[in-house]
C-alpha cells in the first residue's frame, strides 16, 4: 500500500509527460529486445531455405555448415555496416559491404529454390497433367483418324459387295457365265456373292460394336484425366488402365483388317507423376519473381533489423548517465532550431574557444556517447540534432536546477531577513 501511494505521489510529480515518457521508454526497449529474437527466427528460417537448395548441390553436412556461415556473416555484417562509417575506413567499409553482397547473394539462390517449388508447385502439378493430357490426347486423335479410314475402306468394301450381289441377282455381274446373263433370280451365282456380302456386312458390324465399345473407355479414360486433381491416385491408375485397354483394343482390331496403328505415348508413371520439385538451376529460366521476392524479402528483414540493432539505443540512460551527458552539452552555447523542428547544435568549438585553446575533450566525448546510443542524431561534420527521446530528459535536468535554484533563492531570501536589524 505503501508503495502504490509513492508511486502515486511520484506520477503527480512528475506530471502525465512524465508517465508518458516512460511507457513510451519501456515500449521502445521491450521492442529492441523483442528483436533479438526476431532477428535469430528470422536467420534459423532463412538457414532452413538456404540449407534445402544448397543439400541438393553437395554433401548435406557441408551445406550445413556453409549455411551456418552465410546467416552469421549476413547479421554480424549488418551489425558492423551500422556501427562504421564510410569516411571513417574506406577499405574495411568495402570489405563488410563485399561480404554481405555475396553472403546475401549465395543465401538468395538456394532459398530460391524452396520458395519456388513451394509457389511454384500447383503450376507444376497442372502442367504435368496438361503434358498428359497432350500426349493422350494426341495419340486418340491419330485413333480416330485411324478409325475413320478404317470404317471408309469397310464401307467402300461393303458398297462393293452390295453392288456385286445385286449384280449378281440381275444377272448384269462380269463373272457370270453367259448362260447366266440377264436372268433374274436367285441362283447359285447370286448365293455365292450374297454369301460374302453376308460375311462382310457381319464384319462390318462386328467392327462397328468393337469400335462403340473403344469409344466407350475413351469417354472413360478422358473422364479420369479430367478429375485427376481430385483423388489423384485412383483417377491416374484408373486413366492408365483404360489406356492400355484403348491401346489393346484398336490394335487387335487395326490389324485385323490390315492397318497400320499410331504410336502410342510414353506417360510419367505415378511416382514421377507426384514427385516434388528437384532444385536444379533451370529453374532460373523459368523465373518465379514472387519465389524470388520471398527469398530476398526474409534476408533484407534480417540485415534490416540487425542494423537497427546497432543504430539504435539499446535503452534509457542511467541516473549518472543522464547527469553526464546533460552537464557536458550544456558546455555547448550555439543552438539553432533546424527545419526539421529539432534542436540543432554546433559541435566544433568557436572561434573564441580556438583562441583560448578550449579543451573540448568531455563535451565531445558526452556528443559521441550520445550519438552511438541514439539520443543525437549526426547532421554534418560539425552540428548535430535532438533525438525525440533526449527532450524528456534535459528537460527533467533543467526542472531539476530551476528546482535547486528556487530552493537556493528561498533559503537565501530567509538568510536576509533574519540578519536584518531590528530598529
Amino acid at each position: 500500500m505503501l508503495r502504490v501511494k509513492e508511486s502515486f505521489i511520484k506520477i503527480n510529480h512528475g506530471g502525465l509527460g512524465s508517465l508518458l515518457n516512460s511507457i513510451q521508454t519501456l515500449f521502445v526497449g521491450m521492442l529492441r529486445i523483442w528483436s533479438i529474437p526476431i532477428v535469430l527466427m528470422l536467420s534459423v528460417a532463412s538457414g532452413f531455405t538456404t540449407y534445402y537448395g544448397l543439400s541438393y548441390f553437395i554433401i548435406p553436412w557441408i551445406a550445413l555448415i556453409i549455411t551456418i556461415a552465410i546467416q552469421s556473416i549476413i547479421v554480424i555484417c549488418s551489425l558492423e555496416i551500422a556501427g562504421i562509417h564510410w569516411k571513417a575506413n574506406r577499405l574495411r567499409y568495402l570489405s563488410v559491404i563485399l561480404s554481405l553482397l555475396v553472403a546475401v547473394t549465395a543465401s538468395i539462390t538456394f532459398s530460391y529454390f524452396k520458395f519456388y517449388e513451394v509457389s511454384q508447385s500447383e503450376t507444376i502439378r497442372i502442367n504435368r497433367i496438361n503434358e498428359i493430357r497432350k500426349d493422350v490426347d494426341t495419340y486418340l486423335a491419330a485413333i480416330m483418324i485411324a478409325k475413320g479410314d478404317i470404317l471408309k475402306l469397310q464401307n467402300i468394301e461393303l458398297d462393293k459387295a452390295t453392288a456385286e450381289v445385286s449384280q449378281a441377282y440381275f444377272g448384269t455381274h462380269a463373272q457370270v457365265p453367259p448362260s447366266y446373263k440377264n436372268i433374274v433370280g436367285e441362283g447359285p451365282f447370286w448365293r455365292h456373292y450374297n454369301q460374302r456380302y453376308q460375311a462382310k456386312k457381319a464384319q462390318f458390324d462386328q467392327l462397328d460394336k468393337e469400335f462403340h465399345l473403344l469409344d466407350e473407355h475413351i469417354r472413360t479414360l478422358q473422364t479420369s484425366l479430367n478429375h485427376l486433381t481430385v483423388d489423384t491416385e485412383k483417377n491416374f491408375q484408373m486413366a492408365m488402365t483404360e489406356l492400355q485397354e484403348v491401346q489393346l483394343k484398336f490394335n487387335q482390331l487395326a490389324t485385323n483388317v490390315g492397318h497400320t496403328v499410331p504410336q502410342a505415348p510414353i506417360l510419367m508413371t505415378y511416382a514421377q507423376f507426384v514427385q516434388g520439385v528437384t532444385p536444379t538451376f533451370a529453374m532460373w529460366s523459368d523465373f518465379s519473381l514472387f519465389a524470388f521476392a520471398c527469398a530476398a524479402m526474409v534476408d533484407f528483414f534480417t540485415f534490416l533489423l540487425s542494423y537497427r540493432l546497432e543504430t539504435t539505443a539499446p535503452g534509457p540512460l542511467s541516473e549518472e548517465e543522464q547527469e553526464l551527458a546533460f552537464e557536458c552539452l550544456r558546455q555547448f552555447s550555439q543552438f539553432s532550431i533546424n527545419g526539421n523542428d529539432e534542436l540543432e547544435m554546433i559541435i566544433e568549438k568557436s572561434d573564441f574557444e580556438r583562441a583560448r585553446r578550449y579543451s573540448d575533450w568531455s563535451r565531445m566525448f558526452a556528443v559521441g556517447f550520445l550519438l552511438s546510443r541514439g539520443f543525437l542524431r549526426k547532421i554534418d561534420d560539425r552540428s548535430v540534432e535532438f533525438a525525440p527521446n533526449l527532450y524528456p530528459l534535459v528537460a527533467k535536468r533543467m526542472a531539476e536546477q530551476l528546482r535547486l535554484i528556487k530552493s537556493q533563492s528561498l533559503v537565501n531570501a530567509k538568510s536576509d531577513i533574519n540578519q536584518v536589524p531590528y530598529e
